[in-house]
């Protein structure tokens, strides 16, 4: 498998894409075209990336739930649930989890509604390989900040509850 490596914050061919303490980074990808998610799976896991796959915006919301995944690439027209409504329900959820919106539905209304919504980017469909490996590092680097953030809470509250003082 073709991997990829960071260097100076951009990704190209190397080792796996890793997060904080050496973990893989896993995306979700949600759409309703087989064909897009195996072409769109094939590049992710070339990047070094963990792919899981949900076929509307309710297998995609459940998924975060149960796996809470590092990001998600999420079409806006799906059945059952669509992408604008998972959005919603994984920011509710999920706040720091990073979403890419992708989408050939791509109105500057839809845009700017998901990006105040909490998407991070907005990717119009036919994709190029370059904007889904700027969409990856986007997702990687709001990620590793999340996750540094969070350590750093929970370091202060352990400083805490072992009666030390929060600075």
């Amino acid at each position: 498998m073709n991997t990829t490596e960071a260097h100076d914050g951009q990704i190209s061919t190397g080792t796996p894409i890793k997060l904080i303490n050496d973990k893989q980074m896993r995306l979700l990808i949600a759409d309703d075209s087989k064909l897009l998610r195996k072409k769109l799976r094939d590049e992710l896991e070339k990047l070094g990336c963990e792919v899981f796959e949900a076929v509307n915006g309710k297998e995609a919301i459940t998924f975060d739930l149960e796996h809470e995944p590092d990001g998600i690439i999420l079409d806006i027209v799906m059945p059952e649930v669509g992408g604008i409504e998972a959005l919603q329900t994984i920011r509710e959820v999920s706040p720091d989890v990073p979403v890419v919106m992708l989408s050939s539905a791509g109105t500057p209304q839809k845009l700017m509604q998901t990006l105040k919504m909490g998407a991070i980017d907005f990717i119009q469909k036919p994709y190029t390989h370059e904007q889904i490996v700027r969409a990856v590092e986007t997702i990687r680097r709001v990620r590793i900040k999340n996750l540094k953030k969070a350590q750093e809470e929970a370091e202060k509250l352990k400083e805490f509850e072992e009666g030390g003082e929060v600075q």
